[in-house]
């Protein structure tokens, strides 16, 4: 397919997204979903961000790749995404892994979710494919990575980070020299190779690439016919294409989407209950490091039809009050104050309870006189009359998952197991 003058090189690309891990690290909260399919902001699931960031970036065919417990994560898709129209030359197809090259083998690896629908991403006619995982938040113009990555002529683009290079060490990280070309890609390493012209800082690896088709196509074929690979993009495909190809890292600042009152690029990894907590709670400030009101750069989901949030009872001790908080749709909160804190849709909060950095995932039930603060309550919980949460850190540990930062996830499991214990 080739370019017309002025076409935007999103038309002639697809965003492959992987969203088969688990993200082991946010325990009990996908002990029923895969990572990319947990709540986030209210209203939205994590993969609607990248998936957000194809489309605004005016990318009409994708794929999903999924595996582990994909159920809720397909279902999301088939109700919020099911817009593309194949008329229009859209698509979005989920593949889950299916064993259709033999009877054994999943998905292996990252590079093999790919590979074994190779056939798939042919039907589509492209020319370029963005590599995204599903399971990050972040706004993302991807046309502008295509267009460095057509006008350097390279094999791979990778989106990077800027990060403090003592803190590098946790992330993928690569050497490049003054033309961002890639000279090395370590995974991990204790002494993190600074950023030409910045000795403090680093470029880590954000899981997203952009190859030319026809070159990724290749580079499968030849992968999945070596037995010592484990298939995987950041372990096998990238640092061979680093030594024997050109491989070009693309800066995250320069692509990022901000809306004006963002003062720096924001990317995160919420795999974990103390990120998860700390980014849904971030929404709440003042001016938050990210900008969900931006309508510009909206990120799409699936929209529930649903009646307002309500607030109801005025009185001293029992006043239905929220500040500086988020509510969604279909809450009632009833009597109960409720401060820095993020309700997703149809929470119910009764009399004299009392929510403080609480992210409430949907169709929570706190009852009358719960006191609960620095917790993550997961999606239909039933939180009983009276209960605390927050101030003795030995009973938080006792009946809930307490994180070393203080924070307390809590499920219907774990509430069941001290009614029990209880009596």
């Amino acid at each position: 397919m080739e370019a017309r003058p002025n076409q935007r090189l999103s038309s002639q690309a697809m965003a492959f997204v992987l969203a088969g891990g688990r993200g082991s690290r946010l325990k009990e909260l996908t002990d029923r979903r895969a990572k990319p399919a947990v709540y986030f902001g209210g209203k939205t699931r994590i993969i609607d961000f990248a998936l957000s960031n194809a489309l605004n970036s005016g990318i009409r065919k994708m794929a999903i790749a999924t595996q582990y417990k994909a159920h809720s994560l397909i279902r999301h898709i088939q109700r919020g995404w099911g817009f593309f129209r194949a008329e229009r030359n859209e698509y979005l197809d989920i593949l889950p892994a299916s064993q259709r090259m033999d009877e054994v083998n999943w998905y292996r690896g990252t590079a093999d979710a790919i590979a074994q629908n190779i056939d798939i991403v042919d039907s589509y006619g492209i020319k370029y494919v963005v590599v995204l995982a599903g399971d990050h938040i972040y706004k993302m113009d991807y046309e502008i990575m295509l267009r460095q990555h057509v006008d350097a002529g390279a094999d791979v683009t990778i989106g990077c980070l800027t990060v403090p290079r003592a803190e590098a060490s946790a992330f993928g990280v690569m050497a490049v020299d003054k033309t961002m070309r890639i000279t090395d890609f370590l995974e991990k390493p204790k002494d993190p190779p600074a950023m030409p012209g910045s000795p403090d800082e680093a470029l880590a690896s954000m899981g997203i690439y952009v190859f030319d088709w026809a070159f990724l196509r290749d580079l499968l074929i030849k992968d999945m016919q070596d037995d010592t690979s484990s298939h995987d993009f950041g372990f096998d495909l990238i640092p061979h294409i680093v030594k024997n190809g050109k491989a070009v890292a693309h800066k995250f600042s320069d692509s990022c989407v901000t809306s004006g009152l963002e003062t720096e690029p924001y990317w995160r990894d919420v795999g974990t209950i103390d990120a998860f907590w700390q980014a849904n709670i971030d929404l709440t400030d003042f001016i938050p490091k990210l900008d969900i009101y931006d309508s510009s750069w909206p990120i799409w989901t699936y929209a529930e039809i649903l009646p307002p949030a309500k607030f109801i009872h005025n009185e001293d001790g029992r006043r239905g009050m929220a500040v500086s908080s988020l509510v969604s749709g279909d809450c009632i909160v009833s009597g109960s104050e409720v401060r820095n804190s993020l309700l997703f849709t149809g929470v119910r909060t009764h009399s004299f309870s009392s929510l403080e950095y609480v992210v409430a995932l949907p169709q929570v039930i706190v009852n009358r006189k719960a006191d609960l603060k620095n917790c993550v309550i997961d999606r239909g919980v039933i939180i009983p009359e009276g209960l605390v949460v927050g101030q003795d850190a030995l009973e938080d540990a006792k009946w809930f998952r307490r994180t070393d930062a203080g924070i307390v996830l809590i499920t219907q499991d774990m509430i069941n197991a001290r009614a029990r214990a209880l009596g």
